[in-house]
C-alpha cells in the first residue's frame, strides 16, 4: 500500500517495519474524536476562505458518512494503514476523489494526534468520574445504614479506639472525593487545544485556531506550538490522579479482604463478587477486592512506562511519543473496570455489627477514655495514662474486659473513680462522646454524610 506521507523516500517500507511503526490496532480507540477534530478544521478552513465553503461542506458530510458507517459497523478498520489519522483520510480520498486530500491543509499529525488524545481522554475522564459518584453514593448508602455500629478502630493493625462502621467507611469517601478534584483539575489544564499548532512550528496559513477549539469544546489554545505537539504532561498528571485512585481502592480492598475473613468476619461479601476453590469447598474467596489490589501496580506501571519514556525526549515531537497511548488507554480501562466491580460489591457488602462489636469489647479500645476519666478528675493526662495502662495489664492477666471490673478494683488504682466510670468506658458512650468535628459521633458522621451529598450534588 502507498504510503500517504510517500515523497522523499519511496514509502516502501519493509514489513516488520511497517508492523512496528503502525498503531492503528490501538489509536483505532480515538475514531470518534479524530473524526470530529477533523470535521472542525474542515469548517475553519472554509470559514477562513482556505478551502471554499462547498469544499469544507463536501468534507464535513463525508466524515459524518464515515463515523456513521464506523458506529454501524458498516465501515472496518483497515489495520494495514498506519494510524487512525492515515485510514480516515484514506477512506475520504477514496469517496471524494481530490477534495478529500484538502484536509490536511494547515495540520499535521503531529498537532493531529494531540487533539485526539485530548479529548478521548476527556471522554475518559468524565466516565471515570461518573464511577467514583457512583462508589460514593454506595458509600454513602452503607455509611448511613451504620453510622452507630461499633467497630475497633485500628493503628499498627492494633485495635486502638472505638469508632463506627459509618465513620470508617466515610473515610474512603474523603478520600474519592479528593479523586475528583484531581480529576476534574487535570481536565482543567488537558482542555487546551493544540490544533493549528501543526508539525511543530505552526503554518503560513491564516488559520484561526480559537475557532477550532471553540467548536471542540476547549477552554483555551496551546500558545507555543512546539509544546503543544510535544506536551504530554496531561497524559502523566491524569496517569497520577488515576494511580493515587487506585492506591485509594488498594487500601480499601486490604481492609475489606481482612474483614471478610474468618479471623474477623466483620463484613460478608456477595456471592455475587466472590469466588470459590477448586478442591477446598468451604472457601468464598474475595477475589474481586484482590484483583483491584493487584491491578493497582499495574497502574503504577503504566504511569512509571510514560514517564520514562518521555524524560530523555528533545522538542518536539519524536516517534517515541507513540508509547503514550497504550499506556494511558491501559490505566484508564484498568481503572473504570476496577471502580465498576467496586460499587456492586460495597452495595451488596453485609456487615457483622455483632462481630464488629464483640472485637471492640475485647480489645481495651476503651482505655484512652478510662484515662480521660481521671484527666476530667484532675489528675494529668500522663498520671491517668500510667494508671488506666496498669488497669489494662491486670485485666490481661485475669481474663477480663474493663467493663467486668467492679467499682472497689478499679478504686484500689485511684480514689477518683466513682460509679459513673461505667458510663464513661461504655462503648456507646465513648463514641458518641467524641464530639469533635470530624470525629466518629454519629452526629459528626451523619455531617460528613451531608457534606459528601452537597458536594456530589
Amino acid at each position: 500500500m502507498a504510503k500517504m506521507w510517500a515523497g522523499r523516500t519511496d514509502g516502501a517500507t519493509d514489513k516488520l517495519a511497517d508492523d512496528f511503526n503502525s498503531s492503528i490496532r490501538f489509536d483505532c480507540k480515538m475514531y470518534r474524536q479524530d473524526i470530529t477534530g477533523s470535521m472542525a478544521h474542515a469548517a475553519m478552513l472554509g470559514a477562513q476562505g482556505i478551502i471554499t465553503a462547498a469544499e469544507a461542506e463536501t468534507l464535513i458530510d463525508g466524515l459524518q458518512g464515515i463515523l456513521d458507517d464506523l458506529d454501524s459497523g458498516a465501515l472496518a478498520f483497515d489495520m494495514e494503514c498506519e494510524d487512525i489519522h492515515m485510514f480516515v483520510e484514506q477512506v475520504l480520498t477514496t469517496r471524494l476523489g481530490d477534495v478529500g486530500k484538502k484536509l490536511h491543509t494547515a495540520r499535521s499529525r503531529n498537532d493531529q494526534v494531540a487533539l485526539d488524545l485530548r479529548m478521548y481522554l476527556r471522554d475518559e475522564i468524565a466516565d471515570i468520574t461518573a464511577l467514583i459518584r457512583d462508589l460514593l453514593e454506595a458509600l454513602v448508602e452503607q455509611a448511613e445504614a451504620y453510622k452507630d455500629a461499633i467497630m475497633p478502630g485500628y493503628t499498627h493493625l492494633q485495635r486502638a479506639q472505638p469508632v463506627t462502621f459509618g465513620h470508617h467507611l466515610m473515610a474512603y469517601a474523603m478520600m474519592l472525593l479528593r479523586d475528583l478534584d484531581r480529576l476534574a483539575d487535570c481536565r482543567r489544564r488537558m482542555n487546551q487545544s493544540p490544533i493549528g499548532c501543526c508539525a511543530l512550528a505552526g503554518t503560513t496559513y491564516a488559520t484561526d485556531r480559537r475557532f477550532e477549539a471553540a467548536r471542540l469544546g476547549f477552554d483555551d489554545i496551546c500558545r507555543n506550538s512546539l509544546d503543544g505537539v510535544s506536551d504530554r504532561d496531561f497524559c502523566a498528571e491524569l496517569m497520577a490522579a488515576l494511580s493515587i485512585l487506585m492506591m485509594h481502592l488498594s487500601r480499601f480492598s486490604e481492609e475489606i479482604i481482612l474483614w471478610s475473613s474468618w479471623e474477623f468476619k466483620f463484613v460478608e461479601l456477595s456471592d455475587s463478587f466472590t469466588t470459590g476453590s477448586s478442591i477446598m469447598p468451604q472457601k468464598k474467596n474475595p477475589d474481586m477486592a484482590e484483583l483491584v489490589r493487584g491491578k493497582t501496580g499495574r497502574v503504577y506501571g503504566d504511569l512509571l512506562a510514560l514517564l520514562t519514556t518521555l524524560k530523555g525526549l528533545p522538542l518536539a515531537y519524536n516517534k517515541d511519543m507513540q508509547e503514550d497511548k497504550e499506556s494511558v488507554f491501559d490505566a484508564c480501562e484498568t481503572v473504570r473496570m476496577c471502580l465498576g466491580v467496586f460499587v456492586g460489591m460495597i452495595r451488596t457488602m453485609t456487615p457483622n455489627t455483632a462481630n464488629m462489636k464483640r472485637a471492640a469489647q475485647t480489645g481495651f479500645i476503651n482505655a484512652t477514655d478510662l484515662a480521660d476519666y481521671m484527666v476530667k478528675k484532675g489528675l494529668p493526662f500522663r498520671s491517668a495514662y500510667k494508671i488506666s495502662g496498669q488497669i489494662v495489664a491486670a485485666c490481661i492477666r485475669e481474663g477480663k474486659v474493663l467493663e467486668e471490673l467492679s467499682l472497689e478494683e478499679y478504686k484500689s488504682y485511684s480514689d477518683l473513680f466513682e460509679e459513673d466510670v461505667f458510663t464513661a468506658i461504655d462503648l456507646a458512650n465513648c463514641v458518641a462522646t467524641r464530639i469533635s468535628e470530624g470525629g466518629t459521633s454519629v452526629a459528626s458522621v451523619e455531617a460528613q454524610i451531608t457534606y459528601v451529598k452537597e458536594m456530589l450534588a
